[in-house]
């Protein structure tokens, strides 16, 4: 057995460990890892008001962080008053709704009784019977969507989540602290060659990220003034807050925008205002036809991969391992190149 050496033994261990943690420790490692990665994107702007101002690091890295939590607590605020107060004047409207839907049910089981009133009674009966199980099929898909259940969990939710952020904000003040001794730590257990070879690699996956914010911006972007454009001829009351609303949600990977105009469209249907409930579904495919083709191909340009190369890699990551691998999925890619590029990695071979 030449192939069992202690190099390959070695390997293979490795291999199992990164395995047990992707599977165990990751997922409840997120709040970490969010903080490492933002402290790594905030990391240019220390160095800048470090080298700006004169400051010491740890003045620096306080007013970067507070300028954080502003910008964060602004967004946060804003989203949380426009959610409550669009809650309200639905809860205001909930009536007038509710006649609505009752008055569309009475003109549809009148016109329905009087198309089919010189049917066989065979016939009528079957359609009444198929009518009733989708009136229970759309009862029971609201019964699960509003429940106890569903609320409860919803507020049952809210403590782990409070708990994941102020985790959040300790460990990204802390990382962005302890960054450069953590890469200094790092760098004194590598071989100057590896070393080298890792420099490359950090080179190579810093200009990704900001390729990535970059692409994710300018996407979002386009989304937004398509989506203002459209508004302010389809609901010109709503143009500007949904389409902010829009412009944030669409960073939510394969869903986007669609989360808010799918809701939106259905209720124009639902109370008869075709004209606005067709114009709001050739909107939501628009955004999505616009985010589907050009994000891998601005990605793809941002960050150094092909448009079919980004594709598979966003779609595989989002599959196996959720919300997370569509950011992941493509940075993975990125460090293999990187580290064939570097050297680390050498795959020569031919069938």
């Amino acid at each position: 057995m030449k192939w069992l050496t202690k190099r390959t033994l070695t390997t293979a261990i490795v291999i199992a460990v990164l395995i047990l943690i992707s599977i165990y420790i990751l997922p409840i490692s997120i709040p970490l890892i969010i903080a490492l990665i933002t402290a790594i994107f905030l990391e240019p702007l220390v160095n800048f008001i470090q080298k700006r101002f004169k400051w010491r690091r740890k003045t620096s890295v306080i007013s970067v962080f507070i300028l954080f939590l502003v910008i964060v607590s602004a967004l946060l605020y804003w989203t949380i008053t426009q959610l409550v107060g669009q809650i309200i004047q639905f809860t205001k409207m909930v009536p007038e709704y509710i006649n609505s839907l009752s008055a569309m049910w009475d003109e549809f089981q009148g016109f329905f009784f009087r198309s089919t009133r010189d049917m066989p009674v065979e016939v009528v009966s079957s359609f009444e019977t198929e009518l009733a199980g989708i009136m229970e099929e759309i009862r029971n898909w609201i019964l699960t969507i509003v429940n106890y259940d569903t609320i409860s969990n919803l507020l049952t939710g809210i403590p782990s989540f409070l708990v994941s952020f102020i985790v959040f904000l300790i460990a990204l003040f802390l990382f962005m602290l302890d960054l450069p001794d953590l890469k200094v730590m790092l760098f004194n257990r590598l071989k100057d060659s590896t070393a080298e070879k890792v420099r490359f690699m950090f080179a190579r996956l810093n200009k990704v990220i900001f390729g990535f914010l970059k692409a994710q911006f300018l996407v979002s972007c386009i989304i937004f003034i398509v989506s203002l454009a459209a508004l302010a001829f389809i609901a010109p009351e709503y143009a500007i807050v949904m389409s902010l609303l829009i412009w944030l949600i669409d960073f939510i990977p394969i869903l986007g925008s669609i989360i808010v105009l799918t809701p939106w469209f259905a209720y124009e249907f639902i109370t008869g205002d075709i004209v606005q409930g067709t114009q709001l579904a050739i909107l939501a495919l628009v955004l999505l036809i616009i985010r589907r083709t050009v994000e891998p191909k601005v990605m793809g340009t941002q960050i150094g991969l092909s448009p079919l190369a980004t594709l598979i890699a966003m779609f595989i990551g989002l599959q196996l391992i959720g919300f997370l691998g569509f950011f992941v999925g493509p940075l993975i890619v990125i460090l293999f190149t990187s580290a064939r590029e570097a050297g680390m990695i050498k795959i020569d071979f031919k069938v």
